[in-house]
């Protein structure tokens, strides 16, 4: 089990979370949720944003804010919840104070009116380094939730979009490739990440999906988060997996779309599972987002990525934990 996971476990057990009465989801998940009057659940999520940690000093303002609430509101796609309102707590040094959060604040705007979220308060504080804390509030009809725990042995593995573009976008950042006419572009899941929004609605709503997820931490890890959730293992198969597709210019880089699509982060796609009587039902786009079966659940608890050849090795989960020792 990765570090970070071993964490929570820690927390929830020495914390008292126990899942009952309103609470109908507790750690452990995407996000809670609560079980009130009428005829919705309220859904709820939390997510940390820190310089030095998720962003550097050198990316711009605008695209600090608008990726801050955009990751947060990934957890509510996550689950096929609509996104309705959040709360912003701000740290920041005075020297950030002026046009740097002018700017931010635009990006953050920008990405509240996308998503049709409005701010319901927050709290704000001097620290040396910007520190960002979001939560994010959304509903879903009772009882239609989306959860990492209902994958079932013979569903199909399914994901949106294509994997590996963010972390691909960062490596592009890193090098100073921005600044070149025609590299921004590549950059945009980097610096201006879409939650999958109405992807996850309809998932939940149809009642195609049997289990979900958001990549945020990179396919392989957290495939190990959805298995582990749902009491079962999953084989992969490397050649359906929609990869980046990197400019013949940039690949003197030497940079492998596959580990991007496994290991990287920031993609803030949807994976999820689909039993098989309902895949007749599963597009193959929804709304211009490409929807992608990439393997299948097992009953053994373990994960294996299976190559063009028909080769099984173990897929290990290599993506983001900010908890694992570093070679």
């Amino acid at each position: 089990m990765a570090r970070e996971r071993s964490l929570v476990k820690q927390v929830g057990q020495k914390v008292p979370s126990r899942v009952g009465g309103e609470l109908r989801v507790g750690i452990g998940d995407d996000a809670a949720v609560l079980r009130l009057r009428g005829a919705n659940d309220w859904v709820i999520s939390t997510d940390a944003f820190l310089e030095g940690v998720h962003f550097l000093a050198a990316h711009p303002p605008r695209m600090v804010g608008y990726k801050a609430l955009a990751r947060a509101t990934s957890d509510i796609a996550a689950v096929g919840a609509l996104p309705r309102y959040f709360f912003l707590n701000l740290a920041l040094p005075s020297s950030r104070a002026g046009q740097w959060l002018d700017e931010f604040l635009r990006g953050m705007a920008q990405a509240a009116v996308r998503f049709g979220l409005v701010l319901a308060g927050g709290d704000t504080t001097k620290h040396q380094l910007i520190a960002l804390n979001l939560t994010v509030l959304g509903e879903v009809k009772v009882g239609r939730a989306v959860l990492r725990s209902g994958a079932r042995s013979g569903d199909w593995i399914a994901v949106s979009g294509r994997l590996g573009e963010a972390e691909f976008g960062l490596r592009l950042f890193q090098r100073g490739l921005h600044k070149k006419s025609g590299v921004r572009k590549l950059m945009q899941k980097h610096l201006q990440p879409e939650p999958r929004l109405a992807v996850g609605q309809w998932l939940a709503s149809s009642g195609v999906a049997s289990a979900m997820t958001d990549i945020s931490d990179g396919l392989s890890t957290d495939l190990a988060h959805l298995c582990e959730a749902s009491e079962v293992g999953a084989r992969i198969w490397a050649e359906k997996i929609p990869v980046v597709s990197i400019p013949a210019g940039l690949r003197r880089l030497g940079i492998d779309p596959l580990r991007l699509a496994l290991d990287g982060g920031d993609d803030y796609e949807l994976l999820f599972t689909v039993p098989r009587r309902r895949a007749p039902r599963l597009p193959k786009k929804f709304r211009g987002v490409p929807l992608t079966i990439i393997g299948e659940v097992s009953r053994e608890k373990t994960l294996n990525l299976v190559d063009a050849r028909g080769r099984t090795k173990p897929l290990r989960p290599h993506g983001w934990d900010p908890f694992r020792k570093r070679s």
